[in-house]
């Protein structure tokens, strides 16, 4: 594969995944992956806002796929994100939430970005590299 080609693309799928995000938020589709908190109350407004709060993440993976230039900030708000469901994870306010239920679910969703975050993190640095 081309040089950059295989991080490209690996971005251009963030730029999908985030849009199957925001639709499912939109439309209040509950389903694990593409709505970490599938199972807690919410009110739909909320889920909208979310929906459109979303597409920057689709601007800002394109503009990396794009533009090398760009990988680095999209790391960055990606990191953050992965850090900050891993604070809302441990927060008090969703033990209370889901006192009956395993959060397990939420800690696997978690893994599954952060995974997804070292991937692009080694492909951007084996791409550097060449």
């Amino acid at each position: 594969m081309k040089n950059g080609a295989l991080l490209r693309y690996s971005l251009l799928a963030g730029c999908v995944y985030f849009i199957l995000m925001s639709i499912a938020h939109f439309f209040g589709i509950k389903v694990p992956v593409l709505f970490v908190y599938y199972d807690v109350p919410y009110y739909a407004y909320q889920d909208m806002v979310i929906s459109f709060a979303v597409l920057a993440y689709v601007g800002l993976f394109y503009l990396a796929s794009k533009s090398r230039e760009n990988v680095p900030v999209a790391l960055l708000v990606l990191a953050l994100t992965v850090g900050g469901l891993s604070l809302v994870n441990m927060s008090a306010e969703l033990k209370l939430l889901t006192l009956l239920k395993p959060r397990d679910t939420y800690w696997i969703q978690t893994v599954i970005i952060g995974v997804y975050w070292v991937y692009l993190v080694i492909l951007y640095i084996r791409d550097r590299q060449r």
